[in-house]
């Protein structure tokens, strides 16, 4: 069977479209969360932890699903000849206690940077796809 380079660009682009709709679910659910933590800190009760926890957990859903998505991006992008290194670090979001609330905001920031950072390589790379 022949090659058909148009058919594989077609499928990178697809995949690469898969991750980033499911990195920007991420960043918005992380901005919730962000939004969610500040009011935590500097006065919420206990409805806007838990809605700020549950925000945390969609956004780990969400980030978990780009990670896969991001994989099977890589795998496409092989099939056109380009090869990339996407990765994104998924950790765990839950602590108790006013410290752990500077922590926890510290680590959605830095989930954020991370997606954020994902977002524009997916987007530059779906970009070059489209022009080939």
């Amino acid at each position: 069977m022949a090659y058909d380079f148009e058919k594989e660009r077609n499928e990178a682009i697809d995949a690469g479209e898969r991750a980033l709709s499911s990195l920007q679910a991420a960043r918005g659910e992380l901005q919730s969360a962000g939004n969610w933590g500040l009011l935590d800190l500097f006065g919420g009760d206990m409805i806007s932890g838990l809605v700020k926890h549950s925000k945390m957990g969609n956004a780990q859903k969400y980030m978990e699903e780009a990670k896969y998505n991001l994989q099977s991006f890589s795998r496409e992008l092989q099939d056109v000849n380009m090869t990339h290194n996407l990765n994104l670090n998924v950790g765990d979001f839950f602590f108790d206690g006013l410290v752990a609330d500077w922590l926890v905001q510290d680590r959605i920031n830095e989930a954020r940077n991370q997606v954020e950072d994902a977002i524009q390589q997916v987007e530059d790379i779906v970009r070059h796809l489209r022009t080939m």
